[in-house]
């Protein structure tokens, strides 16, 4: 099975994340800080020195937040379809799981309602010696 080709902003996106999360570019920020800092007193602390700081900051934070929005909207998606993976796999597994994520917030809350019962019961069977694990059924 050949793997579709990525999007350049995909491939972009996931190569700047890898990048931005790695020790140098914290050590790299830190220096361009620390140079604006020791350029204070040439430029007299200036608007203008203060401006080109602010707005250096705001532009990298501006942009960083999509591409690290995007890696993130595809980790979790990659980890939903290997969850749901697991429950079509397990045998007894409620296949009613998968793809919770596209549920209403009503709809989730009548799942969370049904396992909340059912460790409810098991900690109440537990204090009483009784094993909590297996699959109960309501």
């Amino acid at each position: 099975m050949s793997r579709p080709r990525r999007t350049a902003y995909a491939a972009l996106a996931k190569h700047s994340a890898k990048l931005a999360g790695r020790p140098v570019s914290f050590y790299i920020a830190l220096t361009v800080l620390a140079l604006w800092l020791v350029t204070g007193p040439l430029f007299d602390y200036s608007d203008t020195w203060q401006l080109v700081i602010n707005t250096g900051t705001t532009i990298v934070t501006f942009l960083m937040v999509f591409l690290i929005q995007n890696t993130q909207n595809r980790d979790t998606e990659a980890l939903h379809i290997k969850l749901d993976e697991l429950i079509r796999a397990t045998e007894g597994a409620h296949n009613a799981l998968l793809d919770l994520e596209e549920l209403t917030q009503d709809e989730l809350d009548v799942f969370r309602q049904r396992y909340m019962a059912i460790a409810q019961r098991a900690r109440e069977g537990r204090s009483q010696g009784e094993r909590d694990t297996g699959t109960p059924e309501p």
